[in-house]
């Protein structure tokens, strides 16, 4: 078997069921928002806020962006449905292709603003989640333009290269008919495929970098647009799709390099903004019947923010009132043993207080023994004293004799004679 020399085209794109018809550009567009949603959803509780937001949004934004992205490729293609020869019914053909990625996101935004305020979230905090989902979708979708045989780029002979049906091939700008240059040639460039692998890196490059550099306030959704754009550049570079040139370029190339620089200007600018933003609060009960529910309220400003001290006593509180029966059985046998430590810690402190009290009462007990005995030896120097005829004032007297004779008192310094 023989590899194949280029990549082959579909031999349909829609298919009927009864008068339903299904086609497979639709099918893609589906795929890529129902991918876009799912991602976004599991990037948007990540940053803690509450379940279905993405979804509620995404009622908002889907239809918003399909109509933008139709009107920016109606506008900038002007002439295939106001033209000399246009039809300008077919301006809402939108099942057979013709959406501008560009449109789709402008008008996207106003209707993800618009949900964004009747939940009271932030739409910055929004386009950050979703910012890979959106490459994801553009990846998916870009293969609605393998089905419907567009946007290839110029001829190329190559095992990747994408064949094309004649009736598929650029025709003359003049009027119908296929353009000589291209009637005998049947690949080309597969651009649909090259921007789809680009978008898949993009959305790779997103995710990697909001987990490592934590991208917030906006900055997720412009590292998106910046590197999407960059791709952008040189893949419309190679289409030779009928496009307006200004300056030697394609519209959608001018579009791209102001988009990059606006993005890459708004990633510097916002470089160093760090802070919480508001995602709204998880629905702890059923769903109000106010249109902006609990979940997305922002948080009162006197509210204590999480991890603080109150916060923590309040849980400490909870946890003490909690009834036994609750509580698991680990929990129940760590307060039974920390009970147990409590008990164990008082009785040893009543213990010691009471040794210490009784050490106390004998220490003043000795003291009282101790100043008793001091006032007994005091009174029995003064009793022995006072029968040796010593005064207790220090005066001396002298009260010797002979037994018949008198005693001499010498006062004033004169002899005084006791005869009788």
């Amino acid at each position: 078997m023989q590899p194949l020399a280029y990549i082959p085209s579909p031999s349909q794109g829609i298919w009927h069921i009864g008068p339903v018809p299904i086609r497979a550009y639709a099918i893609m567009i589906i795929l890529g928002i129902v991918v876009a949603v799912w991602l976004g959803e599991r990037r948007w509780a990540a940053k803690g806020g509450a379940p279905g937001v993405i979804i509620d949004v995404a009622v908002w934004a889907v239809p918003f962006g399909l109509v933008g992205g139709r009107i920016y490729h109606v506008i900038t293609d002007y002439q295939r449905y106001f033209g000399e020869d246009g039809d300008p019914a077919r301006a809402l053909e939108i099942w057979k292709g013709g959406l501008g990625i560009w449109g789709a996101i402008a008008f996207g935004a106003v209707g993800a603003l618009i949900a964004c305020r009747r939940r009271g979230i932030s739409l910055l905090a929004l386009a950050d989640a979703v910012a890979p989902g959106i490459a994801l979708a553009q990846a998916i979708g870009r293969w609605g333009n393998y089905w419907n045989q567009e946007l290839y780029g110029r001829p190329l002979d190559a095992f990747w290269a994408i064949e094309i049906d004649e009736d598929h091939r650029p025709m003359l700008d003049g009027g119908p008919g296929l353009d000589p240059k291209y009637a005998d040639i049947a690949t080309y460039h597969p651009t649909f495929l090259y921007e789809s692998l680009w978008c898949i890196g993009v959305a790779v490059l997103v995710i990697w970098a909001d987990r490592r550099f934590k991208l917030t306030h906006g900055r997720a959704f412009a590292l998106y647009v910046a590197a999407y754009t960059l791709g952008r550049a040189w893949i419309e570079a190679l289409r030779i799709d009928e496009a307006h040139h200004i300056l030697g370029l394609r519209l959608n190339d001018w579009t791209s390099i102001l988009l990059f620089l606006g993005a890459v200007a708004y990633l510097y600018r916002m470089r160093h903004r760090t802070g919480p933003e508001n995602v709204g609060r998880p629905v702890a009960e059923g769903p109000s019947d106010d249109p902006v529910s609990a979940e997305a309220k922002p948080e009162p400003e006197d509210e204590p923010e999480p991890g603080t001290e109150t916060e923590k006593a309040e849980a400490e509180d909870s946890e003490a009132e909690k009834p036994e029966a609750e509580k698991p059985e680990a929990e129940k046998v760590e307060d039974a043993e920390k009970a147990e430590t409590d008990d164990a810690d008082t009785e040893k402190a009543q213990a010691e207080d009471a040794e210490a009290e009784k050490a106390e009462k004998a220490e003043k007990a000795e003291k009282a023994e101790t100043e008793k005995a001091e006032r007994a030896e005091a009174d029995d120097g003064e009793a022995e004293a006072a029968s040796e005829g010593e005064d207790p004032e220090g005066e001396a007297e002298d009260g010797a004799g002979d037994g018949a004779g008198g005693s001499e008192r010498v006062e004033e310094g004169e002899p005084v004679k006791d005869g009788k």
